[in-house]
């Protein structure tokens, strides 16, 4: 889900971005901004709390599985808890893709606008709202909300909440110029990062940190990062460099060396050219690495790192992969390696993964286009001929 793969393959799964709900109907009047009640644009202009808006605004609409629409929509004011975002740009995720063309198992609410990464500014507040105030820069991110009181969540788990909603699925999201979102699931932009350089790292970006974290790969020791040339890849690469990992990045083509050794690799496997294990393996002096992050999305990429992961080493995977695969268990039980799935991360890890960037250890690579682009950016993502991030400029 949204990052849990830059691949071009479809990847059905019963367990989208983990606890993906279908959307309940209570919400729809919170996050549907498509109604005709364009009265209430009034309410929100005599509200102290916001500035003056337009009464309609454009947005993506997806109304039938496998197209959008640009339209021109009424402008709805946030309801108790909520703030309206004047969004400036948007990142475009795989996530979106797979929510326009409604082919994984939970289906997204209809109509739909999608995005799941939004970066913009407060331009109206809802009844209740203190941690936030109009001209805030904050960031639109997939968890739109979690009920904050179930095991998961009070053990600060929130990103597999069964009752969550997400942007750009079960709560209208960022692929429109102006977006109600939840208050306390906003994440705030430093005032040094840029909101074309933040959007990506909103989902991409605390998606491949929260999973490096779950690897346990302390500073000094090997990471192994697969699919380390990609729009998640090339992230993971300089997260797992300034956290003092030492990166052996896997890819294909000299492009992708060029990169991953420009961004801090000490090494670069070439599974076009090598054996992967046999290579990682002389790398790591037979040892195998500590720890791997799989962003890839074929079969062989799995069961490789099972191979080359060093004893008490953890396999982390992110890419989804259609169907189910073969393991090869043995060395799993016998050199005691753990295998663990990692989602997104929580509002805590969305902030540590924007400071780096505000620290100037991250850079996204990013092509900048506009929300009229946004067919054609489907497109090329089908074919996979998206290179870095694309970013929307609303």
């Amino acid at each position: 889900p949204g990052c849990n793969s830059d691949a071009s393959s479809r990847r059905p799964t019963d367990q989208i971005k983990s606890g993906l709900q279908r959307p309940r109907s209570s919400h729809r009047p919170h996050t549907e901004p498509l109604s005709k009640h364009s009265h209430q644009q009034t309410t929100l202009n005599n509200n102290p709390c916001t500035m003056s808006l337009p009464a309609t605004y454009k947005a993506a609409v997806v109304r039938e599985f496998g197209s959008h629409g640009i339209e021109v929509v009424p402008l709805e004011p946030p309801a108790p808890g909520q703030v309206t975002v004047k969004v400036n740009c948007t990142g475009v995720c795989h996530t979106d893709l797979h929510a326009q063309d409604g082919d994984w198992p939970v289906k997204p609410k209809m109509p739909l606008v999608g995005g799941h990464e939004g970066a913009g500014t407060v331009v109206a507040l809802g009844d209740g709202v203190t941690d936030l105030k109009i001209g805030d820069r904050v960031g639109i991110v997939w968890l739109h909300s979690a009920c904050g009181s179930c095991e998961f969540c009070v053990k600060g788990n929130e990103t597999v909440c069964p009752k969550q909603l997400n942007s750009g699925y079960g709560a209208d999201g960022s692929f429109q110029e102006y977006c109600n979102a939840v208050a306390s699931h906003l994440a705030k932009i430093p005032d040094n990062v840029s909101d074309q350089q933040a959007a990506p790292i909103l989902c991409a970006g605390v998606t491949t940190y929260k999973a490096l974290k779950e690897t346990e790969v302390k500073p000094g020791e090997t990471v192994v990062i697969v699919g380390a040339g990609g729009g998640l890849g090339h992230l993971a690469v300089q997260y797992a460099v300034a956290m003092g990992m030492k990166v052996i990045a896997v890819d294909g083509g000299d492009k992708k060396k060029e990169l991953c050794e420009s961004l801090g690799a000490f090494a670069f496997v070439d599974f076009t050219k090598v054996n992967t294990v046999d290579k990682i393996m002389e790398l790591t002096d037979g040892q195998g690495a500590h720890g791997t992050l799989v962003l890839a999305t074929n079969e062989r990429a799995f069961s490789d790192a099972v191979n080359y992961s060093r004893r008490y080493g953890t396999m982390v995977m992110v890419g989804l992969p259609p169907g189910s695969m073969a393991m090869p268990i043995f060395p799993i039980v016998l050199k005691r390696i753990t295998l663990r799935g990692s989602i997104v991360g929580t509002r805590q890890d969305l902030k540590e993964s924007l400071q780096f960037a505000a620290d100037g250890k991250v850079k996204c690579i990013i092509q900048e286009r506009k929300l009229e682009d946004l067919a054609a950016t489907f497109e090329e993502m089908k074919k996979g001929e998206i290179a870095g991030r694309i970013v929307l400029n609303i």
